[in-house]
C-alpha cells in the first residue's frame, strides 16, 4: 500500500506543475521585461560608453524597450482575465509576482539608471538612487499584494504596470533633472501608498488596452522620426502623468465624500 501511494504521488506531481494558458502569458510578460533591459543596454548604454554618435539608434532602442514594457502590461492584463475564465496552475500567483518584478520593477529602474548615465544634465548617483527607490517600491508593493486582501474591485497603491509606464513617461518627457527625479520619487511613493486604484475590468480594461495601443503608435512615430513625432510622444507622456496624478485625487475625494456621508447617516440615526 505505501508503494502504491508513492506511485500515485509521482503521477500527480507533474499535473500540479503543468503550465496553464495564463501561466504562458505570464512568462511572456517576463520575457518582454528582460528584452526591454537588453535593448536599453545594447541600444542606449553601450553606444554611449563607446562614444557612438548615432542618436537614431538610441531613439529606436528606447522606443523598443518601452514598447516591450507596454507588451508586458498587455500580457499582465490578459493573464489575469484568462486565469479567471479558465484555470491557473498553483504556480500562477508566484509566476505573476516574479514576472511583474522583472517587467515593472527591474526594467523601468534600469531605464532610469541608464538615463542618469547618458543624459547631459543628469546626475548619475542621484539617478541611481531614484532607480533603487523605484525597484524597492515595486518589491514592497508586490509583497504587500501577496499578503493583503483589498476591497473587491480596487488595488491598494498604484499598480506596478501603471507605475512603470509612468516612470518611463517621466524620463521620455526630458524635463529638467530635478523635476524628473522628484516625479519619479512621487510615482514610487504612490505605488506603496494606500491610495485605491480601480482594477482594469470590463470597459476599463478595454480603455487600458486602447491606451497601450495608442502609446505604441506614438512611440513608433517618435522612433522613426515621423513629422511631429516628438510632439506626439510628449503629449502621450504628459497624459500618462496627468492620469497618474488625477486618479489618486479622485480616489481621495471619493473617500472623503464617503466619510462625510457616513457621518451624516450616523448623526441622522442618533436624532430622535
Amino acid at each position: 500500500m505505501p508503494e502504491a501511494d508513492e506511485a500515485d504521488d509521482e503521477e500527480e506531481m507533474p499535473l500540479s506543475l503543468r503550465l496553464s494558458i495564463a501561466d504562458t502569458l505570464t512568462l511572456g510578460n517576463a520575457t518582454c521585461g528582460f528584452m526591454a533591459v537588453y535593448f536599453t543596454t545594447t541600444g542606449i548604454l553601450i553606444p554611449h560608453l563607446t562614444g557612438s554618435q548615432e542618436s537614431g539608434m538610441a531613439r529606436h532602442s528606447a522606443a523598443t524597450a518601452v514598447i516591450l514594457m507596454l507588451c508586458a502590461a498587455v500580457f499582465d492584463l490578459f493573464d489575469g482575465l484568462v486565469a479567471r475564465k479558465l484555470r491557473s496552475s498553483p504556480m500562477g500567483a508566484e509566476l505573476d509576482n516574479l514576472s511583474d518584478l522583472i517587467s515593472f520593477g527591474l526594467a523601468p529602474a534600469y531605464f532610469v539608471l541608464v538615463y542618469g548615465m547618458v543624459a547631459d544634465d543628469a546626475h548619475q548617483r542621484m539617478a541611481a538612487l531614484g532607480a533603487i527607490v523605484v525597484l524597492l517600491a515595486v518589491v514592497l508593493r508586490l509583497a504587500r499584494f501577496s499578503c493583503v486582501t483589498p476591497r473587491d474591485g480596487v488595488f491598494q497603491g498604484m499598480p506596478s504596470p501603471f507605475g512603470a509606464l509612468t516612470v518611463v513617461s517621466i524620463v521620455l518627457l526630458e524635463l529638467p533633472f530635478v523635476a524628473t527625479l522628484l516625479a519619479i520619487l512621487g510615482t514610487a511613493w504612490l505605488m506603496v501608498s494606500r491610495v485605491e486604484y480601480p482594477k482594469p475590468r470590463g470597459r476599463l480594461a478595454v480603455a487600458m488596452l486602447s491606451w497601450i495601443v495608442l502609446s505604441m503608435g506614438l512611440l513608433a512615430a517618435w522612433a522613426f522620426d515621423a513629422p511631429s513625432g516628438q510632439l506626439l510622444l510628449q503629449t502621450g507622456c504628459a497624459l500618462q502623468l496627468v492620469m497618474g496624478a488625477v486618479i489618486p485625487l479622485f480616489a481621495t475625494a471619493r473617500r472623503v465624500n464617503n466619510f462625510r456621508d457616513n457621518r451624516r447617516e450616523a448623526r441622522a440615526a442618533q436624532l430622535p
